[in-house]
């Protein structure tokens, strides 16, 4: 599922950003989705919360690979909306999300490349706005020490960039601590050495864990060419 690219999605579950281009407003509106009847219906449910809209341009990609590309104009002029709304999610590398851009018209004609400029923008200027995380596949590793070690070790963890994810209080402390499995003995071993070798390690269970992400996010659209 993890290929060399990262693999990125928008930071929140649902959001939503707008701006005024030319006296017409463009909201963009996002939803992180895992199949395409999620998608589907998100788009029904904007299309039925903006009903007096001028357009509700949409599009989305669903799959690690983007396997699922869907777009639609709604009736602005063909190729001037969801194929500049769909090739920023592509080009940024963003996957499994769907986005409606609404239009309340303001009366300005803004011609096809306007328009393509301001579904695009409106799409990348939102997702900076919102934000991106990477999702990474993590082994929990459960890790086993004195309480008379717990403060410093978690401080080593601190200043080392691990991600504490849990932790519980028994006879000894145990802190869940998230890891690549490439780097696992790596980690264990500089774990052991830090404490000398009082520690005891178990192994829990391979997750996906969100990282915050940062990227230049850009309006670029093959249908300015």
């Amino acid at each position: 599922m993890m290929g060399l690219e990262p693999n990125l999605t928008i930071a929140q579950t649902v959001a939503s950003w707008e701006q005024m281009i030319k006296r017409s407003t463009f909201i963009a509106h996002f939803q992180r989705v895992s199949s395409e009847a999620e998608a589907q219906a998100f788009v029904a449910q904007v299309r039925q919360q903006e009903r007096k809209a001028t357009h509700n341009a949409w599009a989305y990609l669903v799959g690690f690979n983007d396997e699922i590309q869907r777009y639609s104009d709604d009736g602005e002029p063909t190729g001037t909306a969801g194929v500049p709304m769909l090739e920023v999610l592509k080009h940024n590398g963003i996957h499994n999300v769907a986005v409606v851009v609404t239009r309340y018209f303001g009366g300005v004609k803004l011609g096809a490349g306007g328009l393509i400029r301001a579904y695009a923008g409106t799409v990348s200027a939102g997702v900076d706005a919102v934000g991106l995380v990477e999702l990474v596949e993590r082994q929990q590793i459960l890790i086993k020490i004195a309480y008379d070690r717990y403060e410093v070790f978690k401080y080593w963890l601190t200043m080392h960039d691990y991600l504490i994810s849990a932790t519980e209080y028994g006879t000894d402390v145990t802190l869940v601590v998230p890891i690549e499995l490439a780097k696992m003995d790596q980690f264990k071993m500089a774990v052991t050495d830090q404490l000398a070798g009082q520690v005891k390690f178990e192994q829990g269970a391979v997750d996906l864990f969100e990282i915050p992400y940062t990227r230049q996010i850009t309006a670029k659209s093959v249908s300015l060419k």
